[in-house]
């Protein structure tokens, strides 16, 4: 057994992974063999992911605000707390704020093989992000 109290700064979300403000706070990153990461992430009004995929897919649990999701090819979707997105091995995908509110959420994925969480690709475009929400 391993307790941590003390956590890395937290620090900003890197502009070519992320469209405005967004920050991160590492939560854990399992050693060998495990491939756990867990990241609490916290958006800014409009703020948002670029496109990307996670080789062993990924779970969101929204644990403050709201926010919006796509996978690629599907309508934007509304989130908000107590939500839990789940995206499976390779299915591109982006997530972020709502425009009028912040929004913070649980990152947990694997690493693959090669050590990587993640396959970032473009940045979402504005009229990708303003599309209406489904059912909202």
């Amino acid at each position: 057994m391993e307790i941590t109290r003390t956590r890395p700064p937290t620090r900003p979300g890197p502009a070519e992974w992320f469209t405005g403000q967004v920050f991160i706070d590492p939560i854990a990153a399992g050693s060998e063999p495990s491939r756990l990461r867990a990241l609490s992430v916290h958006f800014t009004p409009g703020a948002r992911t670029a496109w990307h995929t996670h080789p062993l897919g990924q779970f969101i649990h929204v644990t403050e605000g709201a926010g919006l999701v796509q996978r690629a090819g599907g309508p934007v979707e509304a989130i908000r707390a107590g939500d839990t997105v789940h995206f499976e091995p390779g299915e591109e995908h982006w997530h972020g704020a709502a425009p009028d509110a912040f929004m913070t959420h649980l990152a947990l994925h694997e690493a693959g093989d090669d050590g990587a969480d993640a396959q970032w690709g473009p940045h979402v475009t504005d009229d990708e992000y303003r599309a209406s929400p489904a059912g909202g």
